[in-house]
């Protein structure tokens, strides 16, 4: 239970900052992108101001010998950039630059019920499951085709 309420915290700190910083109005996400029109640089201390707190943290939590809610850290391994991170990227940016929200933000303004996020968080929804769907295939057809083990030497 301390688990769930800790995400349940850190996901309310996530929303109210969202709205304080005005990134769930997609207006001013719009604005930030449009750098040869009226940019409005505001994003840009927000991001900068998160990029410098999210270091602290990493920081402090790499000086630990273990996580005060779970058995052991998860921290990423992979630092290959791969065709899937890269179309990840290019379909988030265009999205982001479409409509002025990401999936934080797009999460925080569901609660308006206005059916323009509606729209985009089902999209989001089903291009995740695309995704898992896609994903699933592709290894089942990559075991298809794999040699059977026999047991024989």
């Amino acid at each position: 239970m301390p688990r769930q309420f800790a995400s349940f915290v850190s996901g309310l700190i996530f929303g109210a900052g969202l709205l304080i910083s005005g990134m769930t109005r997609p207006e001013k996400v719009l604005g930030f992108l449009d750098i040869f029109g009226a940019w409005d640089a505001t994003l840009l201390f927000v991001m900068a101001g998160a990029v410098a707190v999210t270091a602290a943290g990493f920081a402090m939590a790499r000086r630990q010998a273990r996580p005060i809610l779970a058995r052991h850290f998860q921290w990423p391994t992979r630092q290959d950039i791969d065709p899937q991170l890269l179309g990840g990227a290019a379909l988030f940016g265009v999205g982001w630059g479409l409509v002025g929200l990401c999936p934080g933000p797009a999460l925080v303004n569901l609660a308006c019920l206005g059916v323009p996020v509606i729209v985009f968080v089902a999209a989001m929804a089903c291009g995740m499951i695309g995704v898992d769907l896609w994903r699933e295939r592709k290894a089942a057809t990559a075991g298809a085709g794999a040699p059977r083990a026999t047991g024989r030497p």
